[in-house]
């Protein structure tokens, strides 16, 4: 029941990144095209936060899904939305710039 309550919260250890991509993980990130566009993780789709709830289709609901963005806030309002839309396997990975050098 604490691994739960802590999986919940956010309290468990860190998701190994890496491994997720391996077993095809659709890196999501959710900032701007403009943002994008100046630097990004490669394989990356960018779906913009504001267009996620009309895009999320294009995600496979089977595979794990990472979030990702500039800060961590805006990925977590994408998982929550996600999760929403009954996306089971979803992760927010924080910034770009910190999960791409975790991979």
């Amino acid at each position: 029941m604490l691994n739960w309550i802590k999986q919940i919260l956010g309290l468990g250890p860190a998701p190994d990144w890496a491994t997720l991509v391996q077993k095809g993980a659709t890196i999501v990130d959710v900032r701007t095209p403009g943002e994008f566009a100046g630097g990004h993780i490669k394989g990356a789709v960018n779906i913009p936060l504001n267009t996620l709830s009309q895009k999320m289709g294009k995600l496979k609901k089977d595979k794990p899904v990472i979030t990702c963005c500039a800060s961590g806030a805006r990925s977590s309002a994408a998982l929550d939305m996600l999760r929403s839309a009954g996306f089971q396997e979803v992760y927010n990975g924080g910034g770009w710039m910190s999960l791409r050098n975790k991979l």
